[in-house]
C-alpha cells in the first residue's frame, strides 16, 4: 500500500488564499473543515495530505524531504534551496504572488538611480565601517547580486522584521526586499532603482527528488498536477465562442474563417449541420472556436462579418493538448540529463 503523500501550502496571508483558489480553479478542492486546522484533504486526490506551514518551511520540508510536494513561491525557493540538487521547481509559474525582489533606497538620494550610481557611491564609502549597510530576508540572493554588480564590501544586515522602515531609523542605509505594487515603498519615502531587480517571483509548484525517483505514487501525482495545472493556466485566458451560420457547406464556412485572422482557433473551427426543417436552399452551421480573451471583440465582429449570428461565449476551465512539455522536462531534470 502507498503511503501517504504530503502536499504544503501556505499557511496564511495572501498566498494561502490564492493557492486554495488557485486549486479549487483547477478541480482540486482543499476541505478544511476547521480553520485553526493545518492538516487538510483533497477529495479528489484521496491519497494526498494537505499541510499548513509558512511559506518559508514549505521550500525547507520539500528540500528535506519531510513533504513531498510544496506551493510556494520563486523567491523563496530561490534562497532556500540555493541551487540544492534535493528539491526541483516542477512548475514556476502559477500565475499568483506576483512581485520582484529589488533594491530600494532612501527618496533622498537623488544622484542614485542605478545600479551603477549604487556601486560609485559604495567606492566612496567603503573603509573601515564597511561603506554601506543593507538590510533584507533574502541574504543568499541579495549577496549574489551585489558581488555580481561590484557593491563591495557591503554590511549585509539579516532582518525578519519590517524592512521599509530600516533606512528612517538609522539601521540600514538602504534594503533588499519584495515590492509587488511598490505602495509600502512610496509610504516610507523608498525608491526602487531602476536596474536593481533581483528576481521575479509568483506561486511556484515544487517536489522532493527522492520521493520523485523512490515512490511510482508522487511520480505520478506530479504527472496529474502539471496537466491540470497547465490545462487551466491555458484555458482561463480562452473562451468558447459558439455561432450559428449560413451556408453552402461546412466547407464553405471553414474557408470564410480561414480568411479572418481572428477565427482559425486553436486547430481550426469545429462546424457541425443544424437540422431545420424549415431551412431554404443554405443550410444553418453551428460553429465553435476557442480564442485567446483579449481578441473577444474583435472576433465576434469578424463573425458577423460573414454572417455568423446567434453567438455564444462560455469561459473555458480547461484546455488539455498534448504530453505537457514540463512533464517531460521533469523526467530529464530527474534523470539529470
Amino acid at each position: 500500500m502507498n503511503k501517504e503523500i504530503r502536499f504544503a501550502l501556505p499557511s496564511k496571508g495572501r498566498m494561502q488564499k490564492e493557492s486554495i483558489d488557485f486549486l479549487k480553479a483547477c478541480g482540486l478542492i482543499v476541505e478544511k473543515p476547521n480553520p485553526r486546522q493545518y492538516q487538510a484533504t483533497i477529495s479528489a486526490l484521496p491519497n494526498v495530505r494537505v499541510i499548513f506551514q509558512r511559506p518559508s518551511d514549505i521550500v525547507v520540508g520539500v528540500r528535506e524531504g519531510s513533504l513531498d510536494f510544496g506551493i510556494t513561491g520563486l523567491d523563496l525557493v530561490a534562497e532556500k534551496a540555493y541551487g540544492r540538487s534535493e528539491i526541483i521547481t516542477i512548475h514556476d509559474s502559477l500565475g499568483f504572488g506576483k512581485c520582484y525582489l529589488g533594491l530600494a533606497v532612501p527618496s533622498e538620494w537623488r544622484d542614485i538611480r542605478t545600479v551603477a550610481d549604487l556601486a560609485a557611491k559604495q567606492k566612496l564609502l567603503a573603509g573601515p565601517s564597511n561603506g554601506l549597510r543593507i538590510a533584507t530576508k533574502y541574504p543568499k540572493l541579495t549577496a549574489d547580486f551585489l558581488e555580481q554588480h561590484h557593491i563591495a564590501p557591503t554590511t549585509l544586515i539579516e532582518s525578519s522584521g519590517t524592512l521599509e522602515v530600516a533606512p528612517a531609523i538609522g539601521y540600514a542605509d538602504f534594503i533588499s526586499d519584495l515590492v509587488s505594487t511598490g505602495t509600502t515603498l512610496r509610504a516610507n519615502r523608498l525608491r526602487p532603482l531602476a536596474d536593481g531587480d533581483i528576481l521575479h517571483s509568483q506561486g511556484a509548484l515544487v517536489a522532493n527528488r527522492a520521493a520523485l525517483q523512490t515512490r511510482p505514487d508522487v511520480l505520478s501525482l506530479a504527472h496529474d498536477l502539471i496537466e491540470f495545472f497547465e490545462a487551466h493556466l491555458r484555458g482561463r485566458d480562452h473562451y468558447l465562442v459558439i455561432a450559428n451560420m449560413r451556408g453552402k457547406s461546412g466547407r464553405s464556412i471553414a474557408q470564410k474563417m480561414a480568411d479572418m485572422p481572428l477565427l482559425s482557433g486553436l486547430q481550426g473551427p469545429t462546424i457541425a449541420p443544424i437540422f431545420n426543417p424549415n431551412a431554404d436552399g443554405n443550410g444553418w452551421f453551428s460553429v465553435s472556436i476557442a480564442m485567446p480573451k483579449t481578441t473577444l471583440t474583435n472576433a465576434i465582429a469578424e463573425l458577423r462579418q460573414i454572417g455568423g449570428s446567434g453567438v455564444i461565449v462560455t469561459p473555458v476551465t480547461y484546455i488539455f493538448e498534448e504530453e505537457p512539455a514540463r512533464y517531460r522536462d521533469l523526467l530529464r531534470i530527474m534523470n539529470n540529463e
